[in-house]
């Protein structure tokens, strides 16, 4: 049986298992990553509302979604040989690539009629492969000042702005249910000044964000999906011991995983860039560069992770019409072959 097949055994049973919090601590039963310790990598993508073309003039957002070429993307998500995709839903800008209608209430003109999200999670699962779904509520640092005004991030009372997150995220885990199988949820420190560093841009005075509440509202639709808040880059501090996985946002490959879970419970997860440090291509008429590292890096990385039941998800730069950077793709095929041997 190969890995594939294990990937698609253990999303069969997601809901059997669940790992219980680290002694202390109740109220909360963590999600079953089996499925994802089973996982050997996968493929990131920014793809954004900020992502240009490799050549001419970008397209406006909402066709730039209906020009997005699915099945090209997919087809080179199976000739890299990965087990999962983690997709962007928004960035530093709320802009979502499918129908929401609390995203439309809030400040219309921000979603699209072609589902994207959707279709991607369809055409992923009928090869097995699971769809992970980063979301950022994208109130940082004033790039996207209209967004943060709306959605009452600068509000003197928070709490319309809070209800207005749980909204959105509620309302994508009914519209989705099991095809969303995680969710990664990027810029907790822009909430929430308590972390290693913080990026709040507001005075959050008598106002903590209820963590609790946003992981029940990222689990409606599918109660057994894993939940992670990124607390920055290696990071490992908790905002909420309600979470599943770590993030596992990573600059380099000098800190393989040592074990399946961290000290503070959370099932190993990595991310990094495997070609372009700035996340997402916005530099118009150039191409993605080419990997960071050689072949013999990435596989030494992956096999000492993998050893641990730990997965590893490498960011490859993606452009607007939907296909990845060709040598990127490659490498994770040889990638792929190396640990089959």
């Amino acid at each position: 049986m190969n890995r594939r097949d294990f990937t698609r055994l253990a999303l069969a049973g997601l809901g059997m298992q669940a790992v219980p919090l680290i002694a202390g601590e109740s109220g909360y039963v963590r999600a079953n990553t089996d499925w994802l310790a089973k996982c050997r990598y996968g493929i990131g993508v920014h793809w954004t509302a900020q992502t240009v073309p490799q050549h001419g003039d970008p397209l406006p957002f909402q066709r730039a979604v209906d020009a997005f070429k699915l099945m090209e993307f997919v087809s080179q998500v199976q000739d890299a040989g990965a087990d999962y995709v983690l997709f962007t839903a928004c960035h530093a800008l709320q802009m979502l690539p499918a129908p929401h209608p609390v995203i439309d209430k809030i400040l219309p003109g921000r979603t699209c009629k072609r589902d994207l999200i959707g279709e991607l999670a369809d055409a992923l699962a009928a090869h097995g492969l699971p769809l992970l779904v980063y979301y950022n509520h994208s109130c940082n640092h004033a790039q996207d000042r209209p967004w943060e005004q709306a959605v009452g991030y600068h509000a003197a009372n928070k709490d319309r702005f809070a209800t207005n997150l749980i909204d959105i995220i509620a309302c994508m885990g009914v519209r989705y249910g099991d095809r969303i199988k995680a969710w990664w949820f990027d810029s907790p420190y822009s909430l929430d000044p308590r972390g290693p560093h913080s990026s709040v841009t507001t005075d959050m005075t008598g106002f903590q964000f209820p963590w609790e509440r946003f992981t029940v509202a990222a689990k409606t639709g599918f109660p057994a999906r894993p939940v992670t808040y990124n607390p920055g880059v290696a990071k490992t501090y908790l905002y909420t011991t309600h979470q599943d996985y770590w993030a596992g946002e990573l600059v380099n490959l000098k800190t393989p995983a040592t074990s399946r879970y961290l000290p503070n419970g959370l099932q190993w997860f990595g991310w990094t860039c495997l070609d372009f440090r700035a996340w997402v291509h916005t530099k118009r008429n150039t191409e993605i560069p080419k990997p960071l590292y050689s072949d013999e890096e990435v596989i030494t990385y992956v096999r000492q992770c993998n050893s641990h039941q730990a997965p590893m998800t490498f960011d490859v730069g993606i452009y607007q019409d939907g296909t990845m950077a060709p040598p990127s793709v490659e490498q994770l095929r040889r990638l792929g072959a190396a640990l089959k041997g």
